[in-house]
């Protein structure tokens, strides 16, 4: 007896059909999204299942604001439910700041930086406008200057412009910065007394602690040193 086609193959699984937001969640996945990013598939998701579409329930249960919410919310409800809406978009300015020196302009700028190379920006605004009759800014000549690299010293200038990038990147700690603790002579103040020419007095006193200790320091020799409770 012949068997049939069907015998020969392996029978198909059903279909499990997955709802809507595990297709969010399963886009977002697929996309890469970050942590942020994927919090913000799950204010969605709250939203129209446990949330039933309330925007102040689901904002308190993630703990933002309503106009955080509704932002994102009108953002992903125009693109009719496209989860790449809630992605990080781009923070740049649409309309970028040009070049806005002329070509004259800045020939003009770089004669005058090479007649005169020590001179800042604000003589040589003086100077442009006295010799050509014409406004210009401080910004222009700056930027002229920095594009050309019109510096007498280049190494220097080149040195300095690798410490303000450094700068910027690993900002300098303040003294307002300073965490203090209780701990005695953690942080402490110095003042200074002078009596003669070649005599002095130094005071150092904690923040903490209740001790003054006071050096009296002669010519450059240190004399004595005395000890006060305050």
């Amino acid at each position: 007896m012949r068997k049939p086609a069907s015998f020969y193959f392996f029978k198909r699984k059903p279909t499990v059909q997955k709802d809507r937001y595990e297709c969010w969640r399963g886009v977002a996945d697929l996309l890469g999204f970050t942590t942020q990013e994927r919090l913000r598939v799950e204010w969605m998701v709250f939203y129209y299942t446990v949330g039933e579409e309330n925007a102040t329930l689901t904002a308190q249960h993630f703990a933002i604001s309503r106009k955080t919410f509704h932002k994102w919310l009108k953002r992903f409800n125009d693109s009719k439910y496209n989860v790449k809406s809630l992605a990080d978009q781009s923070k740049a300015p649409r309309h970028k700041r040009n070049w806005e020196v002329t070509l004259i302009q800045e020939e003009r700028i770089r004669r005058l930086r090479n007649r005169y190379p020590y001179y800042g920006k604000k003589k040589l605004k003086a100077l442009y406008e006295k010799e050509y009759s014409e406004e210009i800014s401080t910004w222009k000549v700056e930027r002229v200057i920095r594009r050309h690299k019109l510096y007498p010293d280049k190494r220097k200038a080149e040195k300095t412009a690798r410490k303000r990038a450094r700068a910027l990147q690993k900002p300098k700690k303040r003294i307002t910065q300073v965490v203090k603790e209780g701990s005695p002579c953690f942080l402490f103040q110095l003042d200074t007394i002078a009596l003669y020419w070649n005599e002095l007095y130094l005071t150092s006193s904690g923040e903490a602690s209740k001790i003054l200790l006071v050096w009296e320091v002669s010519g450059r020799n240190l004399s004595s040193l005395s000890c006060y409770q305050r």
